[in-house]
């Protein structure tokens, strides 16, 4: 069987990356509040579903905005949905999380759960079931040569991961709040007695983790169509996958788990269906349960 370079294989690696790039973003929130709160968030994707519906309703002038149509620019529309992301990441920690603070982790995981539900059932209240699409932020190719096409789009996801990626590592290892955060997931009770404040450091890590959700969301939203909990049901598990691939306490590691999930998934969607039956999510499974079984701590060395 012929096998055209730039179709079987450039392509899906191209793809691979691009999709990899938003499970890395996704992966990095996660990693984000693990090292904070040593909990897996559930609500993770629906930061992003949220600032993509808020977002696009900005662009269409939908809802009590049809006077409006036009005239909010792309820029404003994505910084309104980055901003919503925040929101909801400070109120899911101030109402949620801080509450149940000092109850047992799962309890705190089976919550956020409980809230990525409740604001799936919000979508589909307000939204409907129906699905949309969202126009790029640059439209066309960046490059196109035979089977091998790479929009703009493609180019700007994996820039922002790239440079969320770093920008994420210098602060825990540049900056006292991140040296905070850190301190107090491992000894909240010495730190609150040094005068670190236990509820700000968590604050803050909320707040970047809903903003991280909300960019991710955006960066996918012209990719795909979107619906109520699009991000949760598409993206949350090879997000969760890429952490723990990379070392769940590790954010360069969510960078490199993101990019080789997205890079396995697309490769694994060429294999034919009598080989391995379902779509190549079937693939990302089989990763994330190899992983626990025979490297939990991640390609890094990191905790799990």
């Amino acid at each position: 069987m012929a096998i055209d370079v730039g179709e079987d294989l450039l392509t899906p690696l191209a793809t691979g990356i691009t999709q990899g790039s938003i499970y890395g973003l996704l992966g990095l929130g996660l990693v984000l509040l693990y090292k904070s709160n040593r909990i897996f968030n559930f609500t993770q994707g629906e930061f992003g579903s949220v600032a993509a519906f808020a977002a696009s309703a900005l662009l269409a002038g939908r809802g009590f905005l049809p006077e409006m149509k036009g005239f909010f620019g792309y820029g404003f529309a994505l910084l309104v949905g980055v901003l919503i992301g925040i929101l909801l990441g400070l109120l899911v920690e101030r109402l949620v999380v801080r509450p149940l603070f000092d109850q047992p982790k799962v309890t705190l995981v089976v919550a956020t759960a409980g809230v990525s539900l409740l604001l799936i059932s919000i979508q589909l209240f307000v939204i409907g079931v129906n699905g949309e699409r969202v126009r790029p932020i640059i439209a066309g190719d960046a490059f196109s040569s035979g089977g091998l096409r790479v929009t703009w789009q493609q180019v700007i996801v994996v820039c922002v991961l790239g440079a969320l990626a770093a920008a994420s590592a210098l602060f825990f290892k540049k900056t006292r709040l991140g040296t905070a955060i850190i301190a107090v997931s491992q000894e909240p009770t010495a730190t609150s007695l040094v005068g670190i404040s236990v509820n700000r450091g968590s604050a803050a890590t909320w707040a970047m983790a809903g903003g991280l959700g909300a960019i991710a969301g955006l960066l996918l939203a012209p990719t795909t169509i979107i619906a109520p909990g699009f991000m949760t049901s598409s993206t949350l598990i090879p997000a969760f996958t890429a952490a723990v691939l990379g070392g769940i306490a590790s954010l360069p590691g969510a960078f490199v788990g993101g990019i080789t999930i997205g890079i396995i998934e697309q490769f694994g969607s060429k294999i034919p269906a009598d080989v391995v039956p379902g779509d190549n999510s079937v693939v990302v499974f089989v990763v994330l349960l190899a992983v626990l079984l025979v490297r939990p701590a991640g390609l890094r060395g990191k905790e799990a």
